[in-house]
């Protein structure tokens, strides 16, 4: 393909578009090693590219892949490029996108969870690749005074992200990306939010307890221990702070305590 170049002053924009609509023409100004318009080659060069971007986004999202066949990924695959090209040279970074496009799909009006499922390896990827920190060492609140404890602050885990879902997408990555050759069992009726971590090298999800997802999105989003305990206890009854917490200190969801909290 290095054969297949553009004359000067050919439109570059409209050459970036015609690679990802397959009903499109060649643009004008692509011609072969002989100086001619090549066509042949374009389509050769598109068809290319078309199925490097979607390898690309199925390397992403296994799972979603996996729940809706080959084929019919492919095709999805395609129409998920046109409407949004890469913005980037970086192939394992395409497909930010793709849960929202995704949930906006008529055709997959059916299987709402898929957008959810996306999400969670979405954040698997973003897990992977963040950047390292040590984990929040437990001791580190024994050193506040336990009058203080209620306004102790956490500094988010960069590799940390909460899935809030109404859908079981723990299992159905399990039966379809992490334990796909084990027979697991998934009861679309069961609500699955999920904490994505990676503390050490392993990126892993922790299904939460009642009331943790509201628990932690708070301390996420810089409230006090005491605000995001009481956020969860309003809408869980069951809410245990103490079970909460010790999952995500054990699970790395934190780097550190708040510069001021024992001051």
């Amino acid at each position: 393909m290095s054969a297949l170049r553009t004359l000067p002053g050919a439109d570059a924009s409209g050459f970036a578009e015609a690679l990802l609509d397959p009903d499109s023409a060649p643009p004008d100004g692509v011609i072969g090693p002989d100086g001619m318009p090549a066509p042949k080659r374009f389509n050769v060069y598109r068809n290319n590219v078309v199925v490097s971007l979607s390898e690309a986004l199925g390397k992403t999202y296994p799972a979603v892949r996996s729940l809706l066949g080959e084929d019919y990924f492919n095709a999805l695959a395609r129409a998920f490029l046109t409407e949004h090209p890469p913005v980037s040279p970086v192939l394992i970074w395409y497909g930010e996108a793709f849960a929202g496009f995704l949930a906006a799909f008529p055709p997959l009006e059916a299987y709402p969870y898929l957008a959810d499922v996306a999400r969670v390896e979405w954040a698997w990827l973003q897990a992977y690749h963040a950047g390292d920190a040590a984990p929040l060492d437990p001791s580190s609140l024994a050193a506040v005074p336990p009058e203080s404890i209620g306004s102790v602050r956490f500094a988010r885990h960069p590799a940390a992200c909460l899935i809030g879902s109404v859908w079981p997408v723990a299992d159905l990555l399990r039966a379809n990306r992490l334990e796909p050759d084990c027979d697991v069992s998934v009861d679309l009726g069961r609500s699955q939010p999920v904490l994505v971590v990676r503390p050490d090298l392993d990126v892993s999800l922790v299904v939460l307890r009642a009331g943790a997802d509201v628990f932690i999105s708070a301390l996420f989003n810089g409230e006090t221990l005491a605000e995001a305990a009481g956020a969860a206890q309003n809408e869980h009854a069951e809410f245990s702070l103490a079970d909460c917490l010790s999952d995500c200190l054990s699970n790395g969801a934190f780097t550190s305590l708040a510069a001021d909290v024992t001051d």
